[in-house]
């Protein structure tokens, strides 16, 4: 069974052909600063013109009602309480789903990377901002309005650094490739990117490495948190700054050990690297387009 997973995100649509196994068949790509439902439609029309495909899925950033037919809000795109999986399917023809992105990233896990056998297991995503979400014996959660777990706006630090949100110190403000340039710039480095920053601290620049930690000791923060709350099996670190892991994430699991509730007394979630990097949201999102079709309207 072969479906399309698209990644929508706020300035690129990434596409692919994807097979039962999460093989990855053939790719395409857009941009979603053109008109993003003709980009969407453009990439699948590419894609069908060379393999024979069932079904499409969306992994969005943003929020997508329970219904897995409407995206309820994407700050980075045009969609407001917006019926795009309707719309969508008749300009393609073909079956279509939407999913958060993180949401989409942590199925591809669960089928075929690091969340596999996890009867609780957890997906932080860290990009731009941080991303969540949470799957039970391999559903995913989302809360009565299918907007959960919004992880990245709990508020860690009060009064700390504004937020986009709207509220102040939020997680990923201390937890993100925006908020590792951030450090590093409050440390005295020259303005410069996360990616940047991670670079000068594989090189072995001080204030780099500096900033890196002050990463990883919120990176520990938060998952202490998280883990009284949900008390994951298994985390799985995924995300463009996860890249970098080998920099920090030893440091932040050994804080998260150290701070979580009734250490020393209960089980510690494993925590590891994403296996399906930044193709865990298309590959994510076929295997959701795949379900929806085989289970008659279900979704993860």
């Amino acid at each position: 069974m072969t479906t399309i997973g698209v990644d929508v995100g706020g300035t690129s649509v990434r596409a692919g052909v994807v097979d039962d196994a999460g093989v990855v068949l053939a790719t395409a790509h857009g941009s979603s600063r053109e008109d993003v439902d003709d980009e969407i439609c453009r990439v699948v029309g590419e894609l069908r013109a060379e393999h024979a495909v069932i079904a499409v899925g969306l992994a969005v950033a943003g929020f997508v009602a329970s219904d897995r037919r409407t995206v309820l809000f994407a700050p980075h795109l045009p969609w407001r309480a917006s019926a795009v999986a309707d719309r969508l399917a008749q300009r393609i023809g073909l079956p279509v789903v939407l999913e958060h992105d993180a949401n989409a990233a942590a199925v591809a896990e669960y089928r075929f990377g690091g969340l596999r056998g996890a009867r609780v297991g957890l997906l932080v995503a860290l990009g731009t901002g941080i991303g969540a979400a949470l799957l039970i014996d391999g559903s995913v959660y989302r809360g009565a309005f299918g907007v959960a777990p919004e992880l990245g706006h709990l508020r860690l630090v009060p009064d700390g650094r504004e937020c986009p949100c709207g509220k102040r110190g939020c997680w990923e403000r201390y937890c993100s490739g925006t908020a590792l340039a951030a450090t590093a710039r409050d440390m005295g480095a020259a303005e410069s990117t996360g990616r940047e920053v991670a670079q000068a601290a594989r090189a072995g620049d001080p204030l780099a490495l500096a900033a890196v930690d002050e990463m990883a000791r919120w990176l520990g923060d938060g998952l202490a948190l998280v883990a009284d709350v949900y008390d994951p099996e298994v985390v799985v670190i995924g995300g463009g700054v996860s890249g970098s892991a080998d920099l920090y994430l030893d440091k932040a699991v050994d804080r998260y050990r150290a701070l979580m509730t009734g250490t020393g007394h209960r089980p510690v979630a494993r925590v590891v690297r994403a296996q399906r990097g930044d193709e865990a949201g298309m590959v994510g999102a076929a295997a959701l387009a795949a379900g929806w079709v085989g289970g008659a309207g279900r979704v993860g």
